[in-house]
């Protein structure tokens, strides 16, 4: 699962990439700050360089500070279920309360301890895996929803040639039978009848009755 590593400081971004990749992770990324990761990110409109599970965001940093960076990223509908972690070497209440209100969901401090990095990006990760699960499941759900709903508008619907005798109006169903009209229609449609006899019937059924 590919990790993004957001830091202005190229020492804190080895160190980072270090402990990670010991642990097996093979899909790191780096950006010097927030500018350079939106573009990997496929924000503005562009492509994401590569699929993005976690990010590890620095609080500090020049220009535009990780705060306002993971903002931004939540901001963005296909990014808000990626987990951000931020990095940071302050620990005041108000800077964490401004992180989590951003869209963090855990944070790590300076100097960073590798049994803590790896446990709570380890974390993050199986969250991310199972939120990817759940989409994938939502969307295959919608898909399935979506057939029925067309089945069901398709189904009880008069298609094609329907041979029909001229003279008597019957039709000859898919076995060579020939079936009343109405018969027919009501096996394969939701069409119901109610009977009567129009004006033009009654006159020449019924002479002696009808009356101008």
């Amino acid at each position: 699962m590919g990790i993004l590593i957001v830091d202005d400081s190229p020492d804190q971004q080895a160190i980072l990439r270090t402990i990670l990749g010991k642990a097996g992770h093979q899909d790191i990324l780096s950006a010097e700050s927030a500018e350079a990761a939106f573009p990997l990110l496929g924000m503005n409109g562009q492509a994401p360089s590569a699929p993005i599970d976690l990010i590890l965001m620095d609080v500090l940093m020049q220009e535009m500070d990780g705060v306002e960076a993971c903002r931004r990223i939540k901001a963005c509908a296909h990014l808000r279920d990626i987990p951000i972690i931020m990095v940071t070497a302050k620990s005041d209440h108000s800077d964490l309360q401004a992180a989590f209100a951003a869209g963090a969901i855990d944070f790590i401090t300076k100097p960073v301890n590798s049994i803590e990095l790896l446990a709570r990006a380890s974390s993050a990760l199986a969250l991310k895996k199972e939120m990817d699960c759940r989409k994938a499941r939502e969307m295959e759900l919608q898909r399935s929803n979506e057939e029925l709903q067309k089945a069901l508008r398709e189904v009880k619907v008069l298609r094609g040639l329907i041979p029909i005798c001229a003279s008597c109006k019957k039709i000859r169903n898919d076995g060579g039978f020939w079936q009343q009209l109405e018969e027919y229609i009501g096996e394969h449609s939701e069409a119901e009848f109610s009977h009567g006899i129009c004006k033009p019937c009654v006159k020449k059924l019924y002479p002696g009755v009808y009356q101008e």
